[in-house]
Formats: structure tokens, sequence, C-alpha cells
């Protein structure tokens, strides 16, 4: 699942935003920053501490002194294929949000070391969270991605027994070392 954005929102409140590494010290407020993101699906708190603490090279946690968590992005480098990065989630607290956050947090993702061998993006999104697709459209652009391919990798019937809409695969790239 990805981007927990809506409206645009108005100045940007957090002056003095940093990005960097999660720690499992966050792994709570994560799960909290989830929980006010819809249509995001909330994690339980134990995988946010585990986002937090195994995925820290490929997720970004946006804080500031005096507002706390602004921001988080959840990723990893997918096992059978290095040069991918999978975004997991994308959440941008609603003050927040319409300033390109979430792309700024998956541009310093990008930007470590252990993505350097990335050439390709992946995410899953429902149709209907456009905000998300519209952010993923603008960050392929960004990147000068080649081409944003799409297929269904979890269907509404097959894999989620009706009870949620199905996961389109987005796949970004390639993207310029």
């Amino acid at each position: 699942m990805t981007t927990g954005s809506g409206m645009t929102a108005s100045p940007f409140p957090y002056h003095d935003l940093t990005l960097l590494p999660p720690d499992a010290t966050l792994g709570h407020q994560v799960a909290e920053l989830v929980r006010r993101c819809p249509p995001l699906d909330p994690n339980s708190t134990y995988c946010n501490l585990l986002q937090c603490h195994h995925f820290a090279g490929t997720s970004c946690a946006a804080l500031t002194a005096s507002k706390g968590l602004a921001g988080f992005v959840s990723g990893y480098l997918l096992p059978m294929a290095p040069d991918t990065l999978f975004i997991w989630q994308v959440a941008v607290d609603q003050p927040a949000r319409g300033q390109g956050l979430g792309q700024r947090m998956i541009q310093h993702i990008l930007s470590r070391h252990i993505c350097q061998p990335v050439r390709y993006i992946e995410t899953t999104v429902t149709d209907s969270n456009q905000a998300s697709i519209a952010m993923f459209a603008r960050l392929a652009a960004t990147l000068g991605a080649a081409d944003i391919n799409t297929s269904v990798l979890f269907d509404r019937q097959r894999h989620f027994l009706g009870l949620h809409d199905s996961e389109t695969l987005l796949r970004i790239g390639p993207i310029a070392p």
C-alpha cells in the first residue's frame, strides 16, 4: 500500500524537517501516523518496529524537533531483484501534504549507498488511490524514468477473497543511476 495523501495542505508547517533512516524507537509513531493516513492499511506496531529496524537503510523518516514525525516511507530491495526498490507505504501527516514530501523521502532513500544499484521502483496501489498514482507519476518524471508499467499483482477475489480492492503493481524505470 502507498500514499495516504489527500487534499493540498496550507503552507508547510515543518520548518525544521530532517530526513533520515528510521530506528526502532519510531515504530509506535509510524503505526500512529499510518492510522491517520487512510486509505493506507495499518500494520501492527511490531511490523512497523521491524520496518524501522530491519529496513532502515531503505526507509525514511521525516522528523521535526517541534512536531515529531511528519512522514514515513517504508521500502526494501527485492531479494530476487536487488536493482528494484519496493516502496511499501508512503505516509504523510495531514499538515505536510501537498508539499512533495513523499517524493522527497523516496529520493532521499535513492541517494543512499545501499540503493546505488537501483534502476527500478515498484509499489502497489489501489485504483481508487488517485493521489498515490499521481505522486508516483510525478516521481517517475522527476527521475527521468523511461516507463511506468502496470499490472494487477494481488487480485480482489483471488488474493483478498473480495474483502479488499485489487492492488495494481506500478513498475517505474529504468531510472538514471
